[in-house]
């Protein structure tokens, strides 16, 4: 249960490529301000703005629930936060925190005590409330973000190296959150076995990327064929917001965040299957995955039938073999990574932290929000 240097050097490349993705897309926003695109400059910007903002809610709700349990000492008063939050700071915060307290963790040589071990725990903790925020941004904002971009790329044929830059920043941001989300949940989690890394890392990075770049190409080739089929998007979050409805997510603490993290969750069922309760996924995980498949694939072949051959855009086989090539090959890491790589048992036991002992607030948030 250390907080190594390299979970210490993994937090320093999450503020990097965070700050990279942001202020790509600003750059973008700014460039098709320039060029006359108000429309594309509002949509860009609106898509920055509600990823932050929605982890800014998180982020105070999380940290004054901390405070009222005595969970993490932040040092701040609810003043301060309210500053800082409204400034779009929490994350920078949280960030600033965990790198402070992770240097005297990692500079930890002997055996770790009872105090060292709560450190280190807390540390886990921290680590994973950034790790889940990061989550939430990846998918309202980068997610979002890429769709937008390739719509314009191959609807409009408006390109630019900035723009190239922008999906490259949140290819990787979705790549980043994913897996470090992933490992740090269950490293937070001693009664866990923790997620192997080297091939079983890559093999479900490689699952996670390769699904969503077909649902990102999927969508993106709808949308192109017809812009008032963005509406499909619409309704499939609410599918997926109505589901978390049905399954009675005991996330927040209070009943209106509660609502919007269901809302959130809809928004993420768009992109990738989640596990919403920590529950056996085996059924559900089957049947998302049935109908990410048929959505998938019936993009193509309804434009195929729809659009005459004239109106076929040159590039629209390459797009179709690549969601179908990604959409298998994502699927078939998928199940090589839960048939032979899948950690499971509680192999690691941890004494009982003092202080600990309780399930505070903190942790029992991060057990229910826990992705087998």
């Amino acid at each position: 249960m250390r907080f190594t240097k390299l979970r210490y050097f993994c937090s320093v490349v999450g503020i990097v490529l965070y700050v990279v993705d942001i202020g790509s897309d600003i750059w973008v926003a700014v460039q098709f301000y320039h060029d006359g695109h108000y429309a594309w400059f509002a949509l860009t910007l609106l898509l920055v703005l509600s990823g932050s903002v929605s982890t800014q809610i998180f982020s105070y709700a999380w940290f004054r629930d901390d405070i009222e349990q005595g969970d993490l000492a932040c040092g701040m008063t609810k003043t301060q936060l309210n500053f800082l939050h409204v400034l779009q700071l929490g994350t920078f915060t949280r960030y600033y925190q965990l790198l402070k307290k992770g240097v005297t963790a990692i500079q930890t040589k002997h055996s770790l005590g009872s105090q060292d071990r709560t450190l280190h725990l807390q540390l886990f903790g921290m680590a994973t409330d950034l790790s889940m925020l990061k989550l939430f941004r990846t998918f309202l904002e980068s997610a979002p973000q890429l769709l937008l971009q390739v719509y314009i790329i191959l609807g409009h044929s408006h390109r630019s190296i900035i723009q190239y830059i922008c999906v490259t920043g949140s290819f990787l941001s979705i790549a980043w959150a994913t897996v470090d989300y992933r490992r740090c949940f269950r490293r937070s989690l001693p009664h866990l076995t923790e997620m192997p890394s080297g091939l079983p890392t890559a093999v479900y990075l490689l699952y996670k990327l390769l699904t969503i770049l077909s649902r990102v190409l999927s969508l993106s080739l709808l949308v192109v064929w017809n812009a008032y089929c963005a509406l499909v998007l619409a309704f499939v979050w609410l599918l997926g917001t109505v589901w978390t409805h049905v399954l009675q997510t005991d996330f927040c603490t209070s009943e209106y965040l509660e609502e919007f993290y269901r809302g959130v969750i809809g928004v993420i069922l768009i992109f990738t299957f989640f596990n919403v309760k920590g529950q056996n996924t085996r059924v559900p995980m089957v049947i998302y995955y049935t109908l990410y498949v048929l959505q998938n694939l019936a993009v193509p072949v309804m434009v195929f039938f729809l659009k005459s051959a004239d109106e076929m855009s040159s590039y629209f086989w390459l797009v179709t073999f690549a969601i179908a090539g990604s959409l298998l090959a994502g699927l078939m890491c998928l199940s090589v990574f839960y048939a032979f790589m899948h950690p499971r048992g509680e192999s690691r036991e941890a004494d009982e932290v003092d202080g600990l002992g309780e399930e505070s607030e903190n942790s029992r948030r991060r057990k229910m929000f826990l992705q087998h």
